[in-house]
């Protein structure tokens, strides 16, 4: 099972946009496996889940607007990873995979971790020496073994990747495709429950999986005219580590000074999206863009979402200083996705 190509080593993707019908969402299966003929997944694939998908749209009010809270933080794992686990490790053990690596800053360590074990998969998960307490004991409680990685979060994708080089599979929410239709469930869910389109949705962004995803997720809703038109969708990075928005505010020469500096924002500090060209073009086709948040900003935007009763993660928490950015800008209805639990950080 490569990670990547073993040909041009390039990434892999989907040959052609998935389809999404209506008539095909199975209510009887479990948390996201309903939307199953959207994943892509061979037939043999097992439904494995812990309950995941279905998460809350809270409504409230911010900066004069009417905003729903999307709360991915309930998922089982405590974040939004668990969507793309599922269809990651289903595909694995569909290839008789029994033992896999992946690289994580915590959540998606966590929640790989979580599902492997569901699966009977053992798993290996590298993670930076400075990851999160709370998020290291998940992971151990799991049962996957854990490798602290001395240095930035990039040095813990380089320690896994060479762990593929030396044969084991590496099940990488980065390179592999199969996260991407499991985090365009949240799409869905989105418009199922507020009974249309979304006028504006707002979400962190490291890799970009999740708003890539959710994008291609909403495409397929257009297609099959389930929506009549497309949201706009507006990413956030720290600005510690931003190198998205440095990109497409400043172009090339921004990335000159892009750095993997300490942020709060631990679950977005990329400094090489992987999926970063792909997430901008997409972006840019249907009015999109990158924001970026200063670390004062996002302490304060975790405390006025706790007020609100909304206890998430500082990198949850870029989104709220995101708003106040584009409030009188921007389309309603407003959604914003809370992607991780604050009982996972160790402030």
């Amino acid at each position: 099972m490569p990670y990547r190509c073993p040909r041009c080593g390039g990434l892999f993707d989907f040959a052609s946009a998935w389809d999404f019908d209506p008539a095909r969402v199975d209510p009887r299966q479990p948390g996201i496996w309903r939307y199953r003929h959207t994943f892509g997944l061979p037939d043999e694939a097992p439904p494995i889940s812990l309950g995941e998908g279905n998460t809350p749209l809270v409504w409230g009010q911010a900066f004069s607007k009417r905003v729903a809270f999307k709360c991915e933080y309930q998922n089982p794992t405590g974040s939004f990873k668990d969507r793309g686990s599922v269809p990651i490790v289903s595909f694995a053990r569909s290839r008789g995979v029994d033992f896999a690596v992946e690289d994580s800053s915590g959540n998606a360590g966590a929640s790989f971790a979580a599902y492997a074990a569901r699966a009977g998969l053992r798993a290996r998960i590298y993670i930076p020496d400075s990851a999160s307490g709370p998020k290291r004991a998940q992971i151990e409680a799991y049962g996957a073994e854990i490798v602290r990685i001395i240095g930035p979060r990039s040095n813990t994708a380089e320690a896994a990747r060479q762990a593929a080089e030396d044969g084991a599979v590496y099940a990488s929410h980065a390179h592999l495709p199969f996260n991407l239709p499991g985090y365009a469930t949240a799409a869905y869910e989105i418009v199922e429950q507020l009974g249309g389109t979304p006028g504006t949705v707002i979400a962190p962004v490291g890799q970009g999986g999740l708003l890539l995803g959710m994008a291609r997720g909403f495409e397929a809703l257009h297609r099959a005219r389930v929506i009549e038109g497309m949201p706009v969708l507006i990413g956030v990075q720290a600005l510690a580590c931003a190198p998205l928005w440095a990109l497409l505010h400043y172009g090339r020469a921004g990335l000159a000074w892009v750095a993997e500096a300490e942020t709060l924002a631990e679950g977005i500090r990329v400094t090489f999206p992987l999926r970063g060209d792909t997430l901008l073009q997409t972006l840019s086709q249907y009015q999109g863009t990158i924001l970026a948040v200063d670390e004062d900003d996002i302490l304060a935007g975790r405390k006025a979402l706790a007020t609100m009763g909304f206890y998430v993660e500082p990198t949850s928490a870029v989104v709220w200083s995101a708003l106040a950015q584009v409030a009188d800008q921007i389309s309603e209805p407003v959604v914003l996705v809370l992607t991780g639990s604050g009982l996972k950080w160790r402030g």
